[in-house]
């Protein structure tokens, strides 16, 4: 048995009882990279004394992908997320297809998405990745779900996602398939890896239902872990999933499902 991946854990969603940076510093000792949401949320002085290897973090504050004025509002808040990425030596920004409020729903809802919105998130995903090759960092397009967690996103879909970043076809902008949300949108997850294999920067899991750790519903991820190791995807693999009871089992049946 082997460890071909690197392994996350999102420290916004296990040891909840715990303040952030001891959430971080357990997640740490069990031998695990650490991922973050909302920087503006945290004491960034603290998280760099954590001792944590950050995997990813959100990397803008509010904006959206496919209008004049919420793509320059995202375009300047993320420019004030760099510096952030770096003191953090965070290699990943994560970016979604419109901002997301407290509760995960889009600020801008969309029933449809129009052809000039499809190019309007293109140029200005171009924007982004003109920024990431001058300061060194990458960004990552997450699909999500509509029909659980956030209705009415735009660009939701893994096929959206992966649309875009090929579209933009620039090594500082990748695919964050978080394989959750495709479970509920699309399905047939292995061949979606296999399609999105030359855009993915990372992949993040949770089972479902239930956003829990892997095993505890239906989607077979030792399965999924066996097909992305013989697809030689050697990258992130990040657990963005609750605990079903107790934190460090649920991160033990995540290693558990990655170890191949």
């Amino acid at each position: 048995m082997s460890q071909p991946f690197t392994l996350a854990v999102c420290a916004e969603m296990v040891f909840k009882a715990l303040p952030v940076v001891e959430r971080l510093k357990r997640i740490t000792a069990l031998g695990f990279q650490a991922e973050i949401w909302d920087w503006t949320k945290h004491d960034i002085a603290a998280l760099e004394r954590s001792g944590a290897t950050f995997s990813s973090m959100t990397g803008y504050i509010t904006g959206t992908l496919a209008d004049d004025a919420g793509a320059d509002e995202l375009i300047e808040t993320v420019k004030t997320s760099i510096p952030i990425a770096k003191r953090l030596r965070c290699p990943r920004l994560n970016l979604h297809g419109t901002g997301l409020d407290g509760q995960g729903l889009p600020v801008r809802k969309s029933d449809i998405v129009t052809g000039a919105m499809w190019l309007k998130a293109r140029d200005t995903l171009s924007r982004i990745a003109d920024l990431g090759e001058r300061e060194g960092v990458t960004f990552v397009l997450e699909n999500l779900n509509t029909a659980v967690d956030h209705p009415k996103t735009p660009f939701a879909r893994a096929a959206d996602t992966m649309a875009l970043v090929a579209a933009v076809d620039r090594p500082s902008l990748k695919l964050n398939l978080d394989l959750y949300h495709a479970q509920i949108g699309e399905g047939n997850l292995i061949e979606l890896c296999r399609a999105a294999l030359p855009h993915l920067g990372e992949i993040q899991v949770a089972d479902v239902p239930g956003r829990m750790e892997p095993g505890t519903g239906e989607i077979n991820y030792p399965a999924i872990a066996r097909a992305l190791a013989e697809m030689g995807y050697r990258g992130t693999i990040g657990m963005e999933a609750w605990a079903s009871g107790d934190d460090e089992l649920a991160l033990r049946r995540f290693r558990d499902a990655f170890t191949v």
